[in-house]
C-alpha cells in the first residue's frame, strides 16, 4: 500500500471552491494508485472567529471549554472535504481525534501528542482511498478534547506520517520556504531544500513556516517534508536532515523579525544564583517564553535583563511578584517598541566573520542593539521596532538572501 500524508491549511479550505480544488488535487494522487491520509485545518479565519465569539460570552473562558469549541472548526473541514471527494467519486471517510484515538497530554490549548493508533487508519485505508483527519486536536486520558496550539495541524500530519512511515506534504497559500518574508522583501529567495535545524530555528523565531513541534517530530523520525502551495503546481521546498551533496551550503539560510517585544530589567537583585533559578522556575511553570537573557553584576547586586512578548507582560508580572515576594528593594522596568531581528544558518558553524557582517549591516542605519544572543547557527538582536524592517533589508543585502 503506497501511502502519502497530506496537510491542507485553513486558507486552502476557506470556501466551497477551494475545498473542491483540494478534492481535485487529492483525486489526481488517488488515480496514481496512492492511498491518502489528509489532515485539514479549520476553514479560513474560523478559529479566530470562534475565539472572538468565546470572549463575547465570557471574560475568561475555561481552557477545557475553549478546546471543545475550537475543535469544531477542523470537524467542519473534514466533513466538507469528505463530501467534496465523494461528489467526484473518491471513496473517502472523515475522522476526528476521538475516532482515531489521538492521545495527548493533559494541557488544554497547548497539548502534545503522546500516541496515535495507526491500526485504525490502516484498517480504513483497506476500504477507503482517502482518510480525512481533523488536525490540531486530540484527547487526553479523561477523554476530553484537547488542542495542540497554533499550527497544530502540522504536528498532527507529521505524527501520523511518522506512525505510518510515510512521506508528508504540507500545503498552504505559500509555495515554499523563503529566506525571509516575501511580503517584506519581494525578491526573497525560495529554498529548494532546507534542513530541519534551520527550519526549527526559523519557526522558534516566529517565522510562519512550519509548527516547531512538527519539525521536531520530522527530525526525530526522519520524515521528509514537502512544503508547497495548494493553489499552483510550482515546486515547493523539501525539508531534510542533510542537504544534497551537490547543493552548496549557505552561510545564512534565513532572516526573521519577531514584533512586539519588550525588554524587561530586574534591578537591585541580591547576588544570589538561587534567585535567578527561582525566577526561571516560575517562568517555566507558567509556560512563558523568555529570550535574550543578560546578567550583569555590580558589587553585591545583580541586574537581570531579557525580552518577552508584549502580550505576556501581565502574566510575567505575576510570576516575578511570586518569585521575589520575600525580597525588598528590587525594581522591575519595561522598555517597549522593540522587535527581535535574527539570522539563521547551519553554515554559520564553519564560516568566520558572520557576526561582524551582521553588526556592520545594523551600523549602516545607526542601530545599537539593546540585547544580543547567539548560538552555533543563530544571531538575534533586539532593535527599535520602527527600524526593524529597514534593518532586515540591510541584512538581506549583506548576506545575499
Amino acid at each position: 500500500m503506497n501511502i502519502i500524508v497530506q496537510k491542507y491549511g485553513g486558507s486552502s479550505v476557506a470556501d466551497a471552491n477551494k475545498i473542491k480544488n483540494v478534492a481535485n488535487r487529492i483525486k489526481k494522487r488517488v488515480l496514481q494508485n496512492y492511498k491518502l491520509v489528509v489532515i485539514v485545518s479549520a476553514p479560513g479565519k474560523t478559529t479566530d472567529q470562534l475565539i472572538k465569539f468565546a470572549k463575547e460570552v465570557s471574560s475568561n473562558p475555561e481552557p477545557r471549554e475553549m478546546d471543545m469549541l475550537l475543535a469544531t472548526g477542523e470537524q467542519m473541514s473534514v466533513a466538507l472535504l469528505s463530501m467534496a471527494l465523494k461528489e467526484i467519486n473518491i471513496k473517502a471517510k472523515s475522522f476526528n481525534a476521538f475516532q482515531l484515538n489521538i492521545q495527548t497530554t493533559e494541557h488544554h490549548t497547548k497539548a502534545r501528542i503522546k500516541d496515535i493508533d495507526e491500526k485504525i487508519i490502516l484498517k480504513n485505508l483497506q476500504e477507503y482511498d482517502v482518510i480525512v483527519v481533523a488536525g490540531f486536536q486530540g484527547i487526553n486520558q479523561h477523554s476530553d478534547i484537547t488542542t495542540l496550539g497554533r499550527g497544530g495541524s502540522d504536528t498532527t500530519a507529521v505524527a501520523i506520517a511518522a506512525k505510518l512511515k510515510a512521506p508528508c506534504e504540507i500545503y498552504s497559500d505559500v509555495d515554499g520556504i523563503y529566506t525571509c518574508d516575501p511580503r517584506i522583501h519581494p525578491n526573497a529567495k525560495k529554498h529548494s531544500y532546507i534542513t530541519y535545524d534551520d527550519v526549527l530555528e526559523l519557526a522558534s523565531l516566529g517565522a510562519k513556516v512550519l509548527h516547531s513541534r512538527a519539525v521536531e517530530l520530522a527530525k526525530k523520525y526522519n520524515i521528509t517534508l514537502l512544503c508547497a502551495s495548494s493553489f499552483n503546481e510550482s515546486e515547493g521546498t523539501m525539508v531534510v536532515n542533510n542537504l544534497p551533496e551537490w547543493l552548496e551550503e549557505p552561510v545564512v539560510t534565513g532572516a526573521t523579525i519577531t514584533k512586539n517585544e519588550l525588554k524587561v530589567t530586574l534591578l537591585n537583585l541580591p547576588k544570589d544564583q538561587s534567585i535567578i533559578s527561582k525566577i526561571f522556575d516560575e517562568v517555566s511553570e507558567k509556560n512563558l517564553n523568555v529570550d535574550m537573557i543578560s546578567i550583569v553584576s555590580s558589587n553585591d547586586k545583580m541586574f537581570l535583563s531579557f525580552s518577552i512578548l508584549e502580550e505576556q507582560r501581565e502574566d510575567f508580572e505575576k510570576v516575578v511578584q511570586k518569585a521575589l515576594d520575600d525580597l525588598k528593594e528590587w525594581n522591575l522596568s519595561y522598555n517597549g517598541n522593540f522587535s527581535k531581528l535574527s539570522i539563521v544558518g547551519i553554515g554559520m558553524r564553519t564560516a568566520p566573520g558572520v557576526a561582524s557582517r551582521f553588526f556592520k549591516a545594523l551600523s549602516k542605519i545607526n542601530i545599537i542593539p539593546e540585547l544580543v544572543t547567539t548560538s552555533e547557527i543563530k544571531i538575534s538582536a533586539l532593535v527599535p521596532r520602527e527600524k526593524a524592517e529597514q534593518a532586515l533589508k540591510e541584512i538581506i543585502t549583506e548576506f545575499g538572501l
